[in-house]
């Protein structure tokens, strides 16, 4: 991508429009940075940006800000719709995503993962994977870290691992990655897109650019994955914890197997595996079948499946206390994510759910609450409606907590009532944003809770 002498607005002030406006700043490029917040509602320090020669403007975005630009660059946060971004699409002014900009700029192969869950995970797998065989492979996207930057970093010769959420996807139109993946499709950021429909269109879009080189590997567990097929236009790869396919990634006698152009490998058993749940398996069949098409030795996938540690968030073992494990699981930020979770354990949970409602029907988390958990503990703006929801369910009123708006709160409660062989799991099936800054500081703010009760 030619940034050079080019008058560029990048519009979001978060981690990946930031890395995007310095990248374009230091090609040559006359670069403004726009957010809607006021400078001091954004937890970046905007200095050093300011210091590179990046004009930064916050607050309300006027259609003059678009005076003489020749390319938009969104941050996944801000959605089309804005009224700058429509007024860019009248003025015929390129509209493009951080992601996109990383695809123009990647001199190696990308390998992209998308689905509703499981895709941090995957990621995280994947990239350990693929640096058996190429050290300097960049994994970046909507994990955390700019895409932009991972891109630049692998160069030549390696490759780029990318996580992709439908919001990457929005304004995308060239994106093209030689290896996709789609996990799973649940309802989801419906709010964002305006229906399921579209949500899965953004999924989709990841794929629409390949070729016959290219590979789509799709869970065929999940009938709107499995469904994807019809429309792929590269080699399409199954994965499945369910079937054993004639090819393709599948479990077979408890195996992790793969099978492809008359060859079968065996890579591991699932009880080796260190992630925890169903779901995990799938996550590590995903990720397996994307390196293997992505060129890494069969022996050394095997391997990396064994020793992969649990990431952050997502199952996350804390503590055990008084002989009563702890799990962190604050990632779960839908229904979907938390039946996950719950179906990891046989039973005897004490779970602590709830948080900014995202309003999806709750009657099949809802029956597991009532099969698996012996005591719900509710936080946050959620808490009203799944007590009411779990009640409705047949769950007892004597074994739901509240504990207001109070992580503390909820510990505290789960410690007083918690004993062997029960397990204490928080995994709250609603966002963060009614009490923390995002899922990774609720479930920080858990874990510190946690350890003080060994103290």
């Amino acid at each position: 991508m030619e940034f050079m002498g080019k008058k560029v607005l990048v519009i979001g002030a978060g981690i990946s429009g930031n890395a995007v406006a310095k990248i374009a700043k230091n090609m040559g490029a006359d670069v403004t940075l726009s957010d809607s917040k006021a400078e001091a509602d954004i937890s970046y320090n905007m200095q050093e940006l300011r210091d590179s020669g990046i004009k930064l403007v916050f607050g309300k975005q006027e259609p003059s800000l678009l005076d003489g630009v020749d390319i938009v660059i969104l941050s996944p946060a801000v959605p089309v719709r804005i009224p700058v971004v429509q007024e860019a699409y009248k003025r015929n002014i390129p509209v493009t995503t951080e992601v996109e900009v990383a695809y123009n700029l990647a001199k190696s192969p990308i390998l992209a993962v998308t689905g509703t869950n499981g895709k941090t995970t995957t990621v995280s797998l994947l990239g350990q994977l693929m640096r058996t065989r190429y050290p300097n492979a960049g994994v970046g996207g909507n994990i955390g870290i700019p895409l932009c930057e991972e891109a630049l970093k692998a160069g030549e010769g390696s490759c780029i691992v990318a996580e992709i959420s439908s919001y990457q996807m929005e304004a995308s139109s060239t994106f093209n990655p030689h290896v996709a993946v789609v996990l799973n499709v649940t309802p989801d950021h419906v709010v964002r897109h305006g229906s399921l429909e579209v949500y899965q269109a953004m999924k989709e879009k990841m794929f629409a650019n390949q070729g016959p080189d290219d590979f789509l590997v799709l869970n065929y567990d999940d009938e709107k994955t499995r469904d994807m097929a019809n429309r792929a236009k590269g080699k399409v790869f199954f994965f499945s914890r369910k079937e054993i396919l004639k090819e393709g990634a599948f479990v077979n006698d408890g195996w992790l197997t793969i099978s492809w152009n008359g060859q079968t490998c065996k890579l591991c058993r699932t009880e080796e595996l260190k992630i925890k749940g169903g779901h995990n398996i799938e996550n590590a069949l995903a990720a397996a079948a994307a390196a293997y098409l992505g060129g890494v030795r069969l022996p050394k996938i095997g391997e990396s499946l064994k020793s992969f540690e649990p990431v952050e968030h997502r199952i996350e073992p804390v503590a055990t206390v008084n002989g009563v494990p702890y799990f962190n699981d604050s990632k779960a930020t839908n229904t979907d994510s938390a039946i996950k979770a719950l179906q990891s354990f046989e039973g005897h949970l004490i779970l602590i759910a709830g948080g900014d409602d995202k309003h999806t029907d709750l009657s099949e988390f809802m029956e597991l609450v009532k099969e698996r958990v012996d005591e719900l503990i509710l936080v946050g703006d959620a808490a009203a409606r799944f007590k009411e929801c779990a009640i409705a369910a047949g769950y007892g009123s004597e074994h739901i907590h509240e504990a207001g708006y109070s992580m503390e709160k909820a510990v505290e409660i789960a410690h007083n009532i918690a004993g062997i062989p029960q397990t204490v799991l928080l995994s709250p099936a609603c966002a963060s944003f009614d009490m923390f800054s995002g899922f990774e500081e609720r479930g920080r703010v858990f874990k510190c809770l946690v350890k003080d009760l060994l103290k």
